[in-house]
């Protein structure tokens, strides 16, 4: 139906930098809200940074100043750069997003991606 790929993930030094890439395809109609969410290992999966349709913006306390969320349209892609990493930001960071479905316009789903592992540790 719809699939969400992320890449970019790896092991960084801590004060590095990544860029993450999730790239969807699929029975696209239109991309709606686009979101990055983390997982750290033993803790809660949380919202980091989202993006609306319009191209607004918001993220949690502990990225802000660091991380940015950009979309780009025309390639169905959502990104997520983040410098300034820190040990703590180790998580596998997955994609979300509100897809309008070209089966059915009148459906939104709510598709994930598998996930992409970002370490930060020296």
């Amino acid at each position: 139906q719809v699939q969400l790929v992320e890449s970019g993930g790896g092991l960084v030094q801590p004060g590095g930098s990544l860029r993450l890439s999730c790239a969807a395809s699929g029975s696209i109609f239109s991309l709606n809200d686009m979101n990055w969410y983390r997982q750290a290992p033993g803790k809660e999966r949380e919202l980091v940074a989202r993006i609306t349709t319009g191209g607004t913006t918001n993220y949690s306390d502990s990225v802000k100043g660091r991380f940015t969320i950009s979309r780009d349209n025309a390639k169905n892609t959502v990104y997520l750069q983040m410098n300034s990493l820190k040990p703590e930001d180790t998580a596998v960071y997955y994609c979300n997003a509100l897809v309008r479905s070209s089966l059915s316009t009148y459906y939104v789903g709510n598709y994930w991606g598998k996930g992409t592992l970002v370490t930060v540790s020296s």
